[in-house]
């Protein structure tokens, strides 16, 4: 059995470390302030590209807001900065952070760390530079039916992972800021999946992928509907369907909304939900999992902590154990540029109709 806190964070001794935020969104507003609140974080400074919405967020949380973000780096006495903005401004926003070495400490970049993987190689290599702990917000790995089913995994309940999936039927709300991207879900919402089938089955080899245009998304994009088979060197396959149409929901039509997923091994099993879709109810994701000794029994931990917004004091309390410890975060950066590498090959593999190496990703 895994132990009824399997599902939850470690978090750092030490929870007052001044903490600056860049970007006053719904993400940062909404989802990494109020898990910190609740977690005994200590945020106190924030700015963002709309000083008028900064204000506002610092009204909210009781936070120091400042005009600009270079004003806050300058300014404010943190030594952590949380960066919740478009891809396409990390670069330079933690270009910026770089030349505050010595006084900021670490960074928590939001996912996708950049607009590609040479981009991401880019950002890590700055921070390395600079002798700054750069770890990225890979949320999923803490919504709790997640975490807890790589507990399952290690503790051999399932014996040698053989197969698992994810099945989404969900409608996300996307980002303006996309469009000028071009690109929809691969970056933005199977980023989470792919990073999961890393987190419980380690670095496949390859993948396939296919996609379409998603008929709600009115802007030009390739990436709407996303199908990928992931394959792994020891004989397990991974495969996700992120169905981000989900049928005519918002047209009219009667909506069936939800992602499932599953893990299958040689003496076990896992299945469970996630309750993202259900936001801003609280719906906690789910785990039963089985073995070959338990027969025809499934077990069924329960809890009352979901992703949206708890999971959120997991990727922060990574960063804050490592920056105590001294220890590699456990999202850390270079680990991430796996992850982005995956996404890249996804693209290619949809656009030249093949599957692709990772290798031929990062070894460009």
């Amino acid at each position: 059995m895994i132990s009824d806190s399997a599902h939850l964070p470690q978090l750092p001794h030490r929870r007052d470390t001044p903490i600056g935020c860049i970007g006053s969104g719904f993400i940062m507003s909404d989802c990494h302030l109020v898990a910190y609140k609740n977690a005994g974080f200590n945020p106190i400074a924030i700015a963002s590209r709309t000083p008028a919405n900064s204000r506002k967020v610092a009204g909210r949380h009781g936070l120091k807001a400042y005009e600009t973000y270079p004003e806050m780096l300058e300014q404010a006495d943190i030594e952590v900065v949380d960066v919740a903005v478009p891809p396409d401004a990390q670069l330079d926003v933690i270009r910026e952070i770089t030349r505050h070495a010595g006084k900021i400490r670490g960074i928590l970049a939001q996912k996708p760390l950049g607009i590609n993987y040479q981009q991401s190689v880019e950002i890590v290599s700055l921070c390395e530079q600079a002798n700054i702990v750069l770890s990225v917000n890979q949320n999923m790995r803490y919504d709790q039916s997640v975490r807890a089913c790589r507990a399952v995994i290690d503790k051999g309940l399932l014996g040698d992972p053989v197969f698992a999936s994810i099945d989404m039927r969900a409608i996300p709300h996307w980002m303006p800021w996309q469009q000028r991207q071009g690109w929809v879900t691969l970056r933005i919402m199977s980023i989470h999946h792919l990073d999961t089938f890393r987190y419980w089955l380690g670095d496949p080899i390859r993948v396939f992928c296919s996609t379409r245009p998603d008929p709600r998304t009115s802007f030009e994009h390739s990436d709407g509907i996303c199908l990928y088979i992931l394959e792994y060197e020891n004989g397990a396959r991974a495969s996700s369907w992120d169905d981000v149409w989900a049928g005519p929901a918002k047209e009219g039509a009667a909506a069936d909304i939800g992602i499932n997923w599953r893990v299958e091994g040689t003496t076990g099993m896992a299945r469970g939900t996630i309750g993202w879709p259900e936001y801003p109810a609280r719906t906690p994701s789910t785990l039963d999992y089985t073995n070959s000794s338990l027969g025809d029994r499934w077990i069924e931990p329960r809890w009352n902590e979901v992703w949206f917004p708890d999971a959120f004091a997991g990727t922060m309390a990574q960063l804050l154990v490592a920056l105590e410890s001294g220890n590699t975060p456990e999202i850390s950066a270079q680990d991430n540029l796996k992850t982005m590498a995956l996404v890249d090959a996804c693209y290619l593999s949809a656009q030249e109709h093949r599957a692709v190496e990772i290798d031929e990703i990062t070894n460009r």
